[in-house]
């Protein structure tokens, strides 16, 4: 099989649950684990020469890529059982209309803030926009701003932005919407007022979760694999909300992240419903709540994930969000780095003041849409 997991103890971790996997099928797995940016070249090169392996894992947004060259067989074909996913979690691992990825578990983002500073300040939890721009506002200080994002030129900072754009109504297919405008203004603003630093025009999520354990920001947007460095800080009092709505009372729509596993096409009929079995044990129940445990991610069946938010509190507002979550691809497939690539660019010249949110999300749109 083959991944990205290069980094320990998650090489190591993933390695345990694919031997006991395969142990439990009558198979020995072999893992092959390569950086995250060298993965789909890899793949490509071996569909090209038919040397793909048995077990294949994938980022969710890079399925559509692979599926499109015909790589991969649909998961149907195996008996394997895609029902209790939650529709976003499902349609990850869908290419026209079949299923051929599914993921163990997966990830969102969620408003962490520091318990202290907001009790010091007086400040509720903010649930709605109005409220966080009041709440970041009263909790600046010297040396210290109220909220903090990623919106470096990546698409960390696309990923980021979606939950802003998506509760407010718009949409990837149409980057100059009204909606999509009101949601950068909303970025744009906290820089101004001076709730948010210029700096996250260039902060990833590491630098901003940096920012956090500092003090040096008292609320950010960030993903749960954060939870086990912050646990380490013993001094640092913190919490976890939904990310914030427009208006009282709507639900959150964020992102889907987390990885899919693919059984490729190969000649051998056997080795594929071997594959197919270690990757149905994967997605056991026992076997998914074991590897959201050790990664801080959540289940991808909805009673397990309901199960593991009681046992893992800290986790409850990813579970929460997970269920209304949303795959990159839904809306354009294999067209969505394209747009993602507007989506940076157009955060970058609001946030900077070159343009306005308007001008930036035309051209953003005209990125999205170009040959």
């Amino acid at each position: 099989m083959l991944d990205y997991y290069t980094d320990e103890p998650e090489h190591s971790q993933w390695g345990e649950a694919l031997t006991a996997c395969g142990k439990t099928v009558g198979v020995k797995v072999e893992q092959a684990s390569v950086p995250g940016a060298s993965l789909i070249p890899k793949v490509l090169q071996q569909a090209s020469s038919r040397t793909l392996p048995d077990l294949l894992m994938l980022d969710n947004p890079d399925l559509q890529q692979i599926a499109q060259t015909g790589a991969l067989t649909p998961l149907e074909q195996y008996g394997i059982d895609s029902r209790g996913y939650a529709k976003g979690i499902l349609s990850a691992g869908t290419y026209e209309g079949k299923v051929y990825g599914l993921a163990p578990y997966v990830s969102t983002v969620a408003l962490f803030y520091n318990k202290d500073m907001l009790a010091e300040a007086g400040v509720s939890v903010p649930g709605t926009w109005d409220e966080l721009k009041a709440a970041a506002a009263e909790l600046t200080r010297p040396g210290r701003y109220g909220m903090a994002v990623d919106a470096n030129a990546t698409f960390e900072s696309a990923w980021q932005f979606l939950p802003f754009l998506w509760s407010n109504g718009g949409d990837e297919k149409q980057l100059d919407s009204p909606q999509a405008a009101q949601a950068l203004q909303l970025w744009v603003d906290l820089v101004k007022r001076g709730s948010m630093s210029k700096s996250v025009l260039n902060w990833t999520q590491a630098d901003v979760h940096d920012q956090f354990v500092a003090g040096r920001t008292a609320m950010m947007i960030n993903g749960p694999w954060r939870i086990p460095a912050l646990n380490k800080d013993k001094e640092l009092r913190w919490g976890v909300a939904s990310i914030p709505v427009p208006r009282a009372g709507q639900t959150p729509v964020t992102p889907l992240g987390g990885e899919v596993w693919t059984v490729p096409q190969s000649p051998s009929t056997a080795r594929r419903e071997k594959a197919a079995q270690v990757l149905a044990c994967l997605n056991e129940p026992s076997s998914m709540l074991a590897l959201a445990k050790q990664h801080f991610t959540v289940p991808s069946r909805s009673t397990v994930a309901s199960r593991y938010a009681e046992q893992v509190p800290s986790m409850a507002a990813f579970v929460k969000s997970v269920q209304a979550s949303r795959s990159r691809t839904r809306e354009l497939g294999v067209k969505w780095p394209k747009a993602a690539t507007g989506m940076y660019t157009a955060i970058q010249s609001a946030l900077t003041g070159e343009q306005t949110p308007q001008e930036a999300l035309r051209r953003a749109q005209r990125t999205a849409t170009s040959d």
